[in-house]
């Protein structure tokens, strides 16, 4: 089943790539890996949830967010590669949590992202990963996420 069929099956499909913020682009390959952006839980151009994990912002929306920002990120990928099974692993995601200072379940709203890249990639889903508090992020997002993938 290739990834496209994946995401299908779990009632998703890829959006178009969120316009960048800033002066970057949404993805970069160089040699045979493809990097991201940090990419924010947007959707149709819009944060369905802004503010603090631990404060304005459950742990598990937040969780559901890093897996929109998941999506999306899949979506710079494609945008990169033409074909999401062109991806051969993903390498690394860094999540970016932000955090009431008392907060400190990063690890599990990451595994929103996480538990979505092993959904459609299967056993090359399989990644190294980072969960980062941080004190704000862009547009008050509680969370965005980066993926690191290698390419054929």
């Amino acid at each position: 089943m290739t990834p496209e069929e994946r995401l299908a099956e779990l009632g998703l499909s890829l959006p178009g790539v969120a316009t960048p913020l800033a002066a970057y682009v949404p993805a970069v390959q160089t040699g045979s890996y493809v990097y991201t952006s940090g990419q924010l839980p947007l959707v149709d151009g819009k944060l369905g949830v802004t503010g603090k994990v631990g404060a304005e912002v459950s742990a598990e929306d937040a969780k559901d967010a890093a897996r929109i920002c998941a999506l999306n990120a899949l979506a710079a990928l494609n945008s990169v590669t033409g074909d999401l099974s062109a991806i051969v692993r993903i390498v690394k995601v860094v999540g970016y949590v932000a955090s009431d200072p008392g907060f400190t379940g990063q690890p599990g709203v990451i595994n929103g992202a996480s538990e979505l890249i092993g959904e459609v990639f299967g056993e090359a889903g399989s990644h190294a990963r980072s969960a980062v508090g941080v004190a704000v992020l862009p547009m008050d997002s509680p969370v965005e996420i980066e993926i690191v993938a290698e390419v054929r």
